[in-house]
């Protein structure tokens, strides 16, 4: 099977509008989580998330595209920009032909849901305007990176709630070892930073008033956040031929399917995602020596995700490096995997884990090193992703340096 490379990689989200940016935040262990700004906060419970700061969409597009981009489009379309200019790559011919698109997100275009149904039931407006549907579809943003930079080849989007890019990445990665594609274009998006997005999460109950502090004792739950990760995902002679700077090697991946409950984790479903992983990628455990976790600081993900981890990597669990970047860019639900799978690249290529901020007291039923507070330097040569999502739905990376 053909070898997968990472050759470019982009972002904005609440800690960096651009890769340089965030990595630099991770280092620091910097806080995007702050009070939301948006219309009709003071009507939720729930009024703090990991939200785009100093960004306005017409210093971006033009008034046409602002009609046409959802702001999780938006977000997608700025991360690829970045991540296309990395790669130096340009579409034409069968370069073209091949290449195609595959994201992840969970809720679309949901703040265009959320205006619109505004306009029709709140201000009693019997029209909307003709680009609502284009507008808010989940593939949108698929579709205009592929129309932005010429991407005939095999696109989608996939919905699969708090793992939708993990699956799409892995989807990207097989497409390239199989040979379908020499170059895929993947990651994902997601902001449900709007009245309707953030109250249907106050239901479940499982959200944070003050902070996200994963893996803490006394932790009050997870904080949503926005924005978007973009990868350009090639193949590795592709790469070579042309002198690209790699940034990480994809050696495997994983799906399972809990088939248990909803809303609740399993952690044989958790495990059995993170051993065929590492089956796929042809590592023994002892190999690994960074995870980035699920981490969503609600007590059912993190205990359930720790017992997991220490079934699969038994005593090396307690050499293991393991953190969760959601303590500061919040949980991007669809999009999350992507902007963490940076941390992944950062500890692999420059040697540094990113840390779990907000940590105060250790947790006997997550008795790992969660990196507390502080980034650390390490020698990390194989890093693996996790994504746990709503539905039972399970998907995880593993990576190399190169």
């Amino acid at each position: 099977m053909r070898r997968v490379v990472v050759t470019g990689a982009g972002t904005i989200n609440a800690i960096g509008h651009t890769v340089p940016a965030t990595l630099e935040s991770m280092r620091e262990g910097r806080c995007g989580i702050g009070p939301l700004d948006f219309r009709d906060v003071d009507r939720l419970s729930i009024r703090i998330g990991g939200q785009v700061r100093d960004y306005d969409p017409e210093q971006e597009f033009n008034r046409q595209q602002i009609a046409l981009y959802d702001r999780f489009t938006q977000f997608t379309l700025i991360a690829a920009r970045e991540a296309l200019a990395q790669s130096g790559l340009t579409f034409a011919g069968d370069l073209s032909a091949q290449t195609g698109v595959v994201l992840g997100t969970a809720g679309g275009g949901l703040n265009t849901h959320d205006e619109n149904y505004r306009a029709v039931y709140e201000e009693g407006k019997n029209r909307v305007h003709p680009f609502v549907v284009p507008k808010l579809m989940n593939n949108a943003a698929a579709s205009h990176v592929s129309m932005e930079y010429n991407l005939k080849g095999p696109s989608y989007t996939v919905a699969t709630a708090c793992a939708s890019s993990n699956h799409a990445m892995g989807q990207a990665f097989h497409m390239v070892r199989s040979g379908m594609s020499d170059v895929m274009i993947t990651g994902g998006s997601e902001s449900m930073m709007c009245f309707g997005g953030v109250k249907a999460w106050e239901g479940l109950r499982v959200m944070s008033k003050d902070a996200c502090r994963p893996f803490s004792l006394g932790r009050t739950g997870m904080v949503q956040g926005e924005g978007a990760g973009i990868f350009v995902f090639e193949e590795y002679e592709h790469a070579r031929a042309r002198g690209a700077d790699i940034l990480a090697e994809v050696i495997g991946f994983a799906m399972t399917s809990d088939a248990a409950d909803i809303v609740m984790p399993s952690k044989h479903g958790a495990a059995r995602a993170m051993e065929g992983a590492l089956r796929d990628a042809r590592l023994d455990a002892s190999e690994v020596g960074y995870i980035n976790a699920h981490g969503t600081g609600t007590a059912a993900n993190d205990k359930t995700e720790c017992a997991a981890v220490a079934d699969v990597f038994g005593h090396h669990a307690d050499n293991l490096l393991m953190s969760s970047t959601k303590s500061m860019h919040g949980h991007v639900i669809g999009g999350t995997g992507a902007i963490e799978l940076l941390a992944c690249i950062m500890a692999l290529r420059d040697g540094v884990v990113a840390p779990t901020i907000g940590y105060e007291e250790p947790d006997p039923e997550c008795a790992l090193d969660v990196v507390p507070n502080e980034a650390r330097e390490a020698d990390i040569s194989v890093a693996v992703s996790n994504a746990f999502a709503f539905g039972g739905f399970n998907a995880v990376l593993a990576l190399r340096r190169v």
